[in-house]
């Protein structure tokens, strides 16, 4: 990708949030800034699962809602697919 990608990519994190957090049951999706990281639910406020924000192994947060694998150690996060549809990175 170019550096207007790059830009752009970054603009929206600084608008929206630096990091995600994700539902494993419904794949609802929330984005953070570090500084507020408090006010993150740990369930689910769609279906009450849980809100996954930072990997268990290694406590890195999220960049992607995609994310399937930690981008720090590799660790498995969740699994491929929500509802029979694999979750494709964008």
């Amino acid at each position: 990708m170019g550096k207007a990608s790059d830009w752009l990519r970054e603009e929206r994190r600084n608008v929206l949030g630096h990091w995600t957090a994700f539902c494993l049951s419904c794949g609802a999706a929330r984005r953070w800034f570090e500084d507020h990281e408090d006010e993150v639910p740990d369930q689910c406020p769609q279906c009450g699962g849980a809100m996954l924000r930072r990997c268990p192994a290694c406590s890195v947060p999220f960049s992607s809602t995609f994310a399937v694998e930690c981008e720090e150690c590799g660790e498995p996060l969740r699994a491929n697919d929500l509802f029979g549809t694999r979750i494709r990175r964008i």
